[in-house]
């Protein structure tokens, strides 16, 4: 009888750098692509949205980000299908949750409130742990470097490739939410949070008006990520540290005693787009929201553009 043969430490070392040829192969295909829309296009914009779209299709090609939007895209229907199971009484449960049987669009205004808290922070903790932190642990970044751009382009195309995959998610989870709860629900005027009625498709325009909101906000969170992405070559690290940043945010928001701090959370206003959902539109809250989106957004860009400009990239 022949003895079974383990693999050794050098098969696993064999194994890891062909792994790594393998990535390197790749990255070096994708920036030689590149390079060669950058000679071929007539300007500057036209490389620019080429390699945009580079990224999207592999944001969208990964298998962890597809499981991702599987995810966020069945809480939704977990959410419908329990409150058609359970029919919950006026006045209990999250907010919007007793409205659900009235009108099947508030599944997605209940899933957006319930996974603005945590699915779609950690699904945009996800892509920033990838976009530079990803990159240079696969040593695709220095090849991605020698196309034909600047650091500063670089930079604005894999920001762009966030906020566009913010808006994927929240739009998913919208969708979903619409067509599941029109589905077991059925549809029609919309009440208000002023008590007024609000016919089908101004309904809808109100949801939309709250998708892009959320994701203003995340996009915020996705300059934060993208800034912590350039510190590091592990992208768990950055996406751990990004999550922290929001967990955190969280547990001192809901702490009064650091009430002055609450204003400058990223998280304090992310629940406002309830402002939105009222008869006239109100953006007090919601508007206050915005600007302390913009300004971590601002602020975290320009700091991740001083860190990629100045580090020194070898892999």
């Amino acid at each position: 009888m022949s003895a079974v043969e383990l693999p050794t430490a050098q098969d696993a070392t064999a194994a890891a750098g062909a792994e790594t040829v393998a990535g390197t192969a790749s990255a070096a295909a994708r920036g030689a692509g590149l390079a060669a829309g950058a000679a071929g296009a007539p300007t500057v914009r036209g490389w620019a949205w080429r390699f945009f779209w580079s990224e999207v299709r592999l944001i969208a090609g990964r298998r962890r980000n597809q499981a991702g939007l599987a995810v966020l895209a069945a809480v939704p229907v977990v959410i419908a299908f329990a409150v058609k199971a359970s029919s919950p009484r006026p006045g209990r449960g999250p907010d919007f949750l007793a409205s659900i049987t009235s009108n099947g669009l508030f599944v997605a205004l209940t899933a957006l409130s319930v996974e603005i808290a945590m699915f779609l922070p950690l699904a945009i903790a996800m892509l920033c742990g990838d976009a530079i932190a990803g990159e240079a642990n696969q040593g695709t970044l220095r090849y991605l470097l020698t196309v034909p751009v600047t650091r500063t382009r670089l930079l604005l195309v894999k920001y762009a490739s966030l906020v566009f995959g913010a808006l994927w998610g929240v739009s998913l989870v919208a969708v979903t939410g619409v067509l599941v709860g029109a589905a077991l629900f059925g549809v029609g005027p919309m009440t208000t949070l002023s008590g007024t009625q609000l016919d089908f498709l101004p309904a809808l325009g109100r949801l939309g008006l709250v998708v892009l909101y959320l994701t203003a906000c995340l996009a915020a969170l996705a300059a934060v990520g993208l800034f912590v992405s350039t510190l590091t070559e592990q992208p768990m690290a950055a996406t751990i540290s990004v999550m922290i940043v929001v967990i955190l945010s969280w547990v001192l928001d809901g702490v009064p005693q650091v009430a002055w701090l609450h204003p400058w959370l990223i998280v304090h206003e992310w629940m406002s787009f309830g402002d939105l959902l009222r008869d006239p539109v109100s953006l007090d809250t919601a508007g206050r929201g915005l600007w302390v989106a913009l300004g971590y957004a601002v602020v975290f860009l320009a700091a991740a553009w001083a860190r990629l400009t100045t580090k020194d990239v070898t892999s």
